[in-house]
């Protein structure tokens, strides 16, 4: 019987150290991180600004288009266009930005009437503007 009693109690204690070490890994395991989720500012949309020299040039005859861009890069080239039916048309009047940002064109426009305009380069749109050619 003491033989017997030995076995039991030995079969008791290491069954209590294993549930004991195994609470112990279980305490001691860490807590899954909290997710945080990494949200990043977007990116500023780029814009451009542009303002003719003139509401009103004969036909052909050179006025400046100059304004602003903001959040592109020194360098970017900018393009002027026209609205032509429902469509914009890229004319042959084109620059790059300076340093500050800035341009500005030198242009002839021979549609008489009123020519909706616009500058892009970039990524970016200005805002519609007319000019009209007498």
């Amino acid at each position: 019987m003491n033989r017997a009693y030995r076995l039991t109690t030995t079969a008791a204690l290491a069954a209590a150290l294993v549930a004991g070490a195994a609470a112990t890994a279980s305490a001691a395991a860490p807590a899954p991180a909290p997710t945080v989720s990494a949200t990043k500012a977007p990116a500023p949309k780029p814009a451009l600004t542009a303002q003719p020299s003139t509401g009103t040039v004969a036909a052909w005859q050179e006025f400046r288009v100059s304004g602003k861009a903001t959040d592109l890069k020194p360098g970017t080239r900018v393009t002027l266009q026209q609205k032509q039916g429902t469509k914009w048309v890229s004319l042959p009047a084109s620059v790059t930005t300076n340093k500050n940002s800035a341009y500005s064109m030198r242009v002839k426009l021979g549609i008489k009437g009123k020519n909706a305009l616009r500058v892009a380069g970039g990524g970016a749109i200005s805002p519609e503007f007319t000019v009209t050619v007498r």
